[in-house]
């Protein structure tokens, strides 16, 4: 068997993919969540799991620091990737998502709102005899 002269045998660096843009994932009550890919454990201990829950083949996150499964955003070691996690253990993406979906649905409200204002004050001037040219709407 042949060696190289210098440094020995060596592998390829293995390359890990990373997509371009991950997407957060956090837990539907606004929590981080550790199998987010933005989740980073400090520590270095998160590892994830296949486990039968429910009749059903699911990934759960395990510490191997303590044995058990990992507790997510009130870990100490717990970090993002995206500086998305709160000192409380939830998630900043999922608040602005709220946020968001809240706006939108006051902005529907207030324009159904108008609308119906606007259907009322039409059915006033039918009434009264005035009639309703599409140019005035």
């Amino acid at each position: 068997m042949v060696y190289p002269r210098r440094g020995g045998w060596r592998r390829p660096a293995r390359r890990r993919r990373e997509p371009a843009f991950r997407k957060p994932m956090p837990l539907p009550d606004g929590k981080c969540n550790p199998l987010c890919p933005m989740f980073r454990c400090l520590n270095s201990s998160l590892v994830s799991v296949k486990r039968v829950i429910h009749g059903r083949v699911q990934r759960v996150p395990m510490c191997r620091w303590i044995g058990d499964q990992c507790i997510g955003g009130t870990c100490q070691y717990a970090s993002c990737i995206a500086k998305a996690l709160l000192p409380d253990g939830s998630c900043l993406y999922a608040r602005e998502k709220g946020r968001r979906e809240e706006a939108e649905e006051q902005i529907e409200s207030e324009l159904m709102k108008e609308e119906q204002e606007m259907s009322r004050i039409e059915r006033m001037m039918k009434r009264r005899g005035y009639s309703i040219d599409d140019d005035l709407i």
